[in-house]
């Protein structure tokens, strides 16, 4: 049986790239009478969307359901995780379903300070009472639970012992994390069992991709049919496409993320600051949080340092902006999931150079949608890099394979019409079991 989850295949025409016909698309089919009045509402840390009294969706509201996404950091700062829901929020076709997003962490990455580890702790247990409320308050109800490993694993378990299995509230386990098996495998027994068991009695299981699916259906030897791949997506960035490229003036270099060892920034640094690229005419963009000033000095010992910009975190607007100027992107990770900042560079049509970890080769076919090199190899970015600045039919070819390949799978809308038919289908099954109960 194949669990990876289908999209909707539809004929687009696609107008906001140059050289770029018609192409089968793989999207959510939305007619011009579905109503399009989706409103979306802050709720202190929550956020709650809802169909308007106009719709004639709004009589289904309460016999659909509530879907609460529970997400360490919340939408603006949960980094890819946050980002994902959050694309999917707003790209999601309302049909009655309510959806709130609950913070477990709070708005900093653990290991920042105790001060922040200590209101970590008050997150925690916000969300998890924020949740208790809920199952005596709503129903049908469904939480949405985004882990990762360390301490995500630590705060789900927590929640999911007393609110999913004491409780009985019913949970999708979305996996992000780039290597769960290898997290697994770190814990001692009695946490190995408590993982266990939070996997075994989830109502769906999703992950980034296909080896993560066999890993985990192995190691936790779970049902087939309980386990399934959806891959991120992000949002059609069709307005802020660039018409043209190479106008003239030096290759734009974009990175996006974390800045760290484990996206392969100091690999990054000595490719460009290296012999091979040094001549080059290029300019560089490192856009992210993270240990900025102590990057920026390492660059600042090397003759390229004017040429390297750390803008450190920028918000979605100026990202879009960085996208829809740059030429190349570059992400050379250690490890990923399946990283945002791919599937941002694919559907801006840029040239990628990535690594072939985690999902990546699900979603990349090298030398056709971009370049792969080894992790931790500077020779071999640095020549990958080479070969796109000196070669401008290769980064023109390369982002537009890439731009296609997102169109083919890796477009939201259809990510958020199978995560919102998944959630309808384990809403409609308590309401059925519901009915024949009262009956």
């Amino acid at each position: 049986m194949n669990s990876e989850l289908k999209p909707t295949e539809i004929l687009r025409l696609d107008v906001g790239r140059p050289n770029t016909h018609i192409t089968t698309g793989r999207f959510l089919d939305v007619s011009e009478e579905r109503p399009q009045d989706l409103t979306i509402m802050p709720m202190s840390k929550s956020i709650e969307c809802s169909v308007s009294s106009n719709s004639p969706f709004d009589r289904k509201s309460s016999e659909v359901g509530t879907v609460i996404i529970v997400t360490p950091g919340g939408i603006d700062n949960g980094g890819g995780i946050g980002r994902q829901m959050g694309y999917f929020i707003e790209a999601n076709q309302h049909d009655g379903t309510a959806y709130r997003i609950v913070d477990s962490r709070g708005p900093w990455f653990l290991g920042a300070s105790p001060f922040h580890m200590g209101f970590a702790g008050c997150y925690l247990l916000t969300a998890m009472l924020k949740l208790i409320v809920a199952r005596f308050s709503t129903k049908p109800l469904l939480v949405h639970v985004n882990i990762t490993g360390r301490g995500s694993t630590i705060r789900k378990v927590i929640i999911l012992i007393i609110t999913g299995l004491l409780l009985k509230i019913k949970y999708v386990l979305h996996v992000h994390d780039y290597d769960y098996a290898t997290e697994y495998t770190r814990h001692g027994e009695m946490m190995k069992r408590f993982i266990s068991l939070i996997f075994h009695r989830a109502a769906k299981i999703l992950v980034l991709g296909i080896r993560e699916r066999d890993a985990l259906t192995r190691l936790l030897q779970l049902d087939n049919s309980q386990i399934a791949v959806l891959h991120n997506a992000v949002p059609d960035p069709i307005s802020d496409v660039a018409e043209t490229r190479d106008v003239g003036g030096p290759i734009h270099i974009l990175f996006l993320g974390h800045l760290s060892a484990r996206k392969g920034v100091p690999e990054l640094l000595q490719a460009l600051a290296g012999p091979v690229l040094r001549s080059k005419q290029w300019r560089a963009t490192l856009a992210g949080g993270g240990p900025v000033d102590e990057f920026r000095s390492t660059i600042d010992e090397f003759a390229v340092a004017e040429r390297v910009n750390f803008t450190g975190w920028l918000d979605e607007p100026r990202v879009r902006a960085l996208c829809a100027d740059a030429d190349i992107l570059v992400l050379p990770s250690h490890a990923e999931g399946l990283a945002m900042a791919v599937l941002e560079g694919l559907s801006y049509g840029l040239a990628v150079v990535t690594t072939p970890v985690g999902a990546h080769p699900e979603v990349i076919e090298p030398g056709i949608s971009g370049l792969f090199v080894p992790p931790g190899d500077v020779d071999a970015l640095a020549a990958a890099l080479q070969r796109l600045i000196d070669d401008k039919d290769l980064r023109r070819r390369l982002g537009m394979a890439a731009r296609l390949r997102f169109l083919e799978k890796f477009d939201v809308r259809a990510y958020a019409e199978r995560l919102a038919q998944l959630h309808r289908n384990v809403l409609s099954k308590q309401q059925s079991r519901s009915e024949n109960i009262q009956s």
